[in-house]
């Protein structure tokens, strides 16, 4: 597996977010003035009147076929443990078919398919954190919500983006399929509807945090992507992050949901 650059750490939204923030910062700085915050603290409602093309970044790599019906998946201890989960730490999954699960949320049902093709020990992770109730009273974290960057990440039952099942797993597709040009993934159009890992910005550091992108974004490709979000559950992200996050000038491209959205369970 290539070497991959992970040192921003967290969800590391490059691109169009850091940019932005970058070009903010410089403007202050020339100018000699002091920036002065808004009034309030609710950031980035979206605005559908700035620019963002697509069409300009590369697609993600077809998936590669599964090596068999079945792969061994290895969990080993590590990274935080708060709660910790129960897990095995080898498992022989299937790679074959998908797997229909329902976020049950305080705005509605956003149904998911796992894909186990794509990322068997992913989906095996997720389904097994599921039953065991990990997700159950956990609210989504952190929201981005600019043109281009637009995703919700959850799966924290600690509700702070550090918490963790006391395990973690290896990256799947794209992540080990992905161009690599010296030690850096590139940036990809991951599609609206996408659901992914978030990692903590190590190689093979995936855990319980995952992300529903609901708008087309720009991430680099080492995010393991394991399945997609159901069409009905889009419109009710779209509404709750139509509100915006609140972060502060600081936030660098995303921060808490104003409004919460919490995993009552997941079916």
């Amino acid at each position: 597996m290539p070497a991959h650059d992970r040192t921003a750490g967290g969800l590391a939204l490059r691109g169009v977010v850091i940019l932005a923030a970058v070009l903010m910062t410089g403007c202050a700085a020339d100018s000699g003035a002091v920036a002065t915050p808004p009034a309030t603290t609710t950031w980035n409602a979206f605005d559908p009147s700035n620019a963002f093309d697509p069409s300009i970044y590369p697609t993600l790599p077809p998936p590669p076929a599964p090596p068999g019906e079945t792969v061994e998946c290895r969990y080993t201890e590590g990274g935080p443990a708060t709660p910790r989960a129960r897990f095995s730490q080898t498992a022989t999954v299937s790679t074959v078919g998908t797997v229909t699960m329902t976020l049950d949320t305080t705005i509605g049902p956003i149904p998911l398919v796992l894909d186990r093709a794509k990322a068997p020990c992913a989906v095996n992770s997720f389904v097994n954190l599921a039953r065991q109730g990990y997700f159950d009273r956990s609210v989504c974290d952190q929201l981005a919500n600019d043109p281009g960057s637009q995703l919700y990440t959850c799966g924290d039952p600690t509700g702070t983006g550090t918490g963790g099942p006391g395990y973690l797993f290896a990256d799947e597709y794209p992540v080990t399929v992905a161009p690599n040009a010296n030690g850096f993934l590139a940036p990809m159009l991951h599609p609206r509807g996408t659901l992914a890992m978030a990692s903590d910005g190590g190689v093979d550091s995936n855990g319980s945090r995952f992300m529903l992108v609901f708008g087309d974004t720009i991430l680099p490709a080492q995010y393991t992507i394991f399945g997609t979000i159901g069409e009905p559950g889009l419109p009710l992200l779209d509404a709750a992050a139509a509100t915006g996050y609140d972060g502060g000038a600081d936030a660098a491209g995303r921060g808490r949901p104003v409004t919460p959205v919490m995993i009552n369970r997941v079916i």
